[in-house]
Order: C-alpha cells, then structure tokens, then sequence
C-alpha cells in the first residue's frame, strides 16, 4: 500500500500517531499527549482511542511493543504502542500536506494574529 493512499488522515489518528512518533506510549500517555499537543482542544476516550489503534494495527500504522509493569499501585501490565515505519512515513505525509495547507491560509491572512507574507 502507498502512504498517500491513506491521505488525508481523520485528525484523530494523526494526533495519535504524532504521539507515536518520539516514543513508545501507553494508552493513557497517548491520551495525555494528545492533550497536550493539540493544547487541550482534543481529548480521546478510551473507547475512540483503542478503536483507532486497532484500525492503526490492521493497516500497519501502529504495532503493540513489549508489555511493562505500571509503576502505580496494583502493579497491572500496561500495553504499550509504536509507530511502524509505515505509519511514520504515513504520518510525515500528512504533516507535509497540513503544512502545505497552513501555508495556504497564512498567505490567505486566515490565521489570527498572523499577517500574510509580503
């Protein structure tokens, strides 16, 4: 499959996957990233979350990475993810078309607090 058969990403799984793309998370530090990334706009429920990895695992996006013990009390075994290196040129597509498009719209002036370059 091409990458850029899978374009435009739904939002969601490109916040995922740019979360994905530093480290190997844990469904909760997915959550937190995403969070924080997208400065609070976004918040995913574990439902949507895991739904969207397992959509992620089936077209090779994303693979489950080796189990590791919480560090919280109760000592549960979380799953933790990676970004194939598939969903990583996936992913770079995806930003290099929404920077394409933020380009657009800063020549446009349609992003706030931005003047349009001369």
């Amino acid at each position: 499959m091409d990458p850029s058969d899978l374009l435009p990403l739904n939002p969601r799984d490109f916040l995922i996957l740019f979360a994905l793309a530093d480290e190997e998370r844990h469904g909760y530090g997915i959550v937190r990233d995403v969070e924080r990334e997208s400065r609070g706009q976004v918040r995913l429920d574990p439902a949507n979350l895991y739904r969207s990895i397992r959509r992620m695992i089936s077209t090779g996006l994303v693979e489950e990475a080796e189990r590791r013990p919480a560090t919280t009390a109760g000592g549960e075994r979380r799953r933790y993810y990676r970004i194939t290196q598939f969903g990583r040129e996936v992913v770079k597509r995806e930003a290099t078309r929404l920077a394409q498009l933020t380009a657009a719209a800063r020549a446009r002036s349609l992003i706030p607090g931005e003047e349009a370059p001369a």
